[in-house]
């Protein structure tokens, strides 16, 4: 599309001017009656000069706007400044800025763009398309037939290539049209497709029903593997990183980090993991290394700790053996109904322990190897974690029970219950509590909700997504919030896109003063390190993020949150 991207950011300003011209009805009438209602999370592909965009905004509905040509981009974000959209630059066949959203949309909209992707590039398009909506997510394509413009990078285009694409990836085609051209081209007709996603289209959710419940287990490997994909897909979905257009790479440390936080409750309740085994007997990941740093909580595991030289050689072993059972096993034997393996494992020859105090950052994480997951299945848990891990829990709970009756035992549901429960540290709350009280010493320090001062009797510290939805204490999602405020009005709420807007100079502020000036000198890198592991769409490793990166970043996690879990959002106290 390299051609028709140079053209439409030679010719912008013409171009705008053209399709401001007529009116989003003129154009999509026959689409406008079957949208669902608004709120909808929307995707415009090839968005031009932002009026469709503007119309679904202007309906109630959350868009992610794509627009690979800069000059069509920033034209339209100056004629459309709608709060509602957010403006990305990505691109057909591959969309790799949206898939690393980690969300699904309710309609995809295409206008006007088919044509100029290369017929050689439509499978992988359409495919990569499929993989954004939701179930029962809609797919809209207005599709050019006409003269050629070959400077303008077009090929031809029909409805019956789409018929078939949707039925080579399990959609369906709903409605088909051919209308005229809106700017009175006598030689240019539009046909219309309306392309629906019955379930999530790939198979990921039969595949993950089989393995959850009628796959053959021989120990709970398999589910711990899905737990933890889980677990990384809600809280940490900023690392992964596409693999090809078929799969995406995770850090194989963090799984095994996660691996680890998993397991060591269960093991210290004395909960069976197979037939044979009993507390720490008979497990491939339970070396040296795992047994000498027993002391370390599950709340100590986590992105962003630094280790002392001792404790950081025996937990690179632990972690090491961690990620040599996910591969041996689960990774092994976790297979398609064909036999094909469903997960990639990539190690490195020589891992190398740490010579002196280690910090568990991106760059530790992928030096254990990396993880590759289907893109389909990554999709699926990213979208329905907030369903799958119950169901995981559900069936690992009922292997631990017939592994106990098989060892003449029983187990104690409340144990089980604790020792299952996901453990979210909460002690860098106090530490930020801690640290805003310091500032309050030295300066005013305000709310960033409502501007109103803050004093040690009325300061809170927020997560500014609610813990009881989306559990993050990243340092970025910790905020300074009057006490009345946090707790009798915005509660277990996200703030509205309209509110963090207007918030927008004081969460910059609290960053800015609290972590990125403090006297700590870990702040700035673990802010940054947790931003990139929980957010999505900011600069990899090695690449400076600024505070707005950040608050953009979080303004897509909302958007995520907001949609995927459909949590109620606060608006602010009247008047403000």
């Amino acid at each position: 599309m390299s051609s028709a991207i140079a053209w439409y950011q030679q010719h912008a300003s013409d171009v705008v001017a053209r399709y401001e011209s007529i009116a989003f009805e003129q154009v999509h009438a026959w689409l406008a009656e079957r949208l669902p209602r608004a709120p909808a999370l929307v995707l415009d592909v090839g968005a031009g000069s932002g009026r469709d965009a503007a119309w679904f905004a202007a309906r109630g509905d959350e868009v992610v706007a794509v627009e690979p040509s800069a000059a069509m981009r920033e034209t339209a974000m100056r004629l459309h400044p709608s709060p509602r959209i957010r403006w990305i630059d990505d691109r057909l066949p591959g969309l790799d800025a949206c898939h690393r959203l980690g969300t699904g949309f309710d309609v995809i909209l295409v206008s006007a763009v088919w044509m100029h992707v290369p017929p050689a590039d439509r499978e992988r398009a359409f495919r990569k398309l499929v993989t954004l909506l939701r179930p029962g997510g809609l797919l809209a394509l207005s599709l050019r037939q006409g003269p050629d413009e070959h400077d303008r990078g077009m090929f031809d285009v029909s409805v019956q290539e789409i018929d078939r694409l949707a039925l080579r990836h399990g959609a369906q085609v709903e409605h088909d049209a051919i209308g005229e051209d809106s700017l009175g081209r006598s030689q240019v007709t539009w046909a219309s497709a309306l392309v629906r996603l019955p379930d999530d289209g790939t198979g990921a959710m039969p595949l993950l029903r089989h393995l959850i419940v009628n796959d053959a287990k021989s120990s709970t490997y398999k589910l711990a593997l899905l737990r933890v994909l889980c677990r990384i897909a809600d809280g940490a979905t900023g690392v992964a990183v596409p693999a090809g257009d078929e799969r995406v790479a995770l850090p194989l440390g963090l799984v095994g980090l996660y691996w680890l936080r998993l397991f060591r409750p269960l093991l210290d309740a004395d909960l069976p993991q197979s037939p044979d085994n009993r507390g720490l007997e008979r497990l491939g990941f339970v070396g040296e290394g795992y047994l000498r740093t027993r002391h370390l909580s599950p709340l100590d595991l986590r992105v962003g700790s630094v280790f002392d030289a001792h404790t950081a050689a025996d937990l690179h072993a632990a972690l090491r053996d961690a990620c040599d059972t996910i591969t041996r096993m689960p990774v092994r034997y976790s297979t398609f109904p064909d036999g094909a393996p469903i997960f990639e494992a990539a190690r490195p020859g020589m891992r190398r322990r740490p010579a002196g105090a280690w910090t568990l950052d991106n760059a530790a994480l992928w030096s254990f190897g990396e993880l590759r997951v289907p893109t389909s299945l990554w999709q699926c848990l990213s979208r329905h974690d907030v369903w799958i891990e119950p169901a995981l829990i559900a069936e690992w709970g009922r292997l631990m029970r017939v592994y106990a009756r098989s060892q003449g035992r029983a187990l104690a549901e409340g144990a089980m219950a604790c020792a299952m429960t996901w453990n979210d540290p909460d002690r860098d709350a106090r530490r930020i509590r801690e640290r805003a009280l310091a500032m309050i010493d030295q300066s005013p320090l305000y709310c960033v909700w409502t501007g109103r001062r803050l004093n040690p009797g009325t300061l809170d510290i927020d997560h500014c997504f609610p813990w009881a939805a989306w559990p993050c204490d990243a340092l970025w999602n910790l905020m300074p919030a009057h006490r009345d405020v946090n707790r009798h009005h915005k509660r277990d709420r996200v703030p509205s896109d309209r509110l963090m807007l207007a918030s927008r100079e004081r969460i910059n502020g609290w960053w800015r003063d609290a972590y990125h000036s403090a006297t700590d000198p870990m702040s700035p890198p673990r802010f940054a390190e947790e931003a990139r592991a929980s957010l999505p769409g900011l600069p990899g490793e090695g690449q400076a993020i600024a505070l707005d990166d950040v608050f953009g970043a979080m303004r897509l996690q909302r958007m995520r949150l907001r949609f995927n879990q459909q949590i109620a959002q606060w608006d602010g106290l009247p008047g403000r």
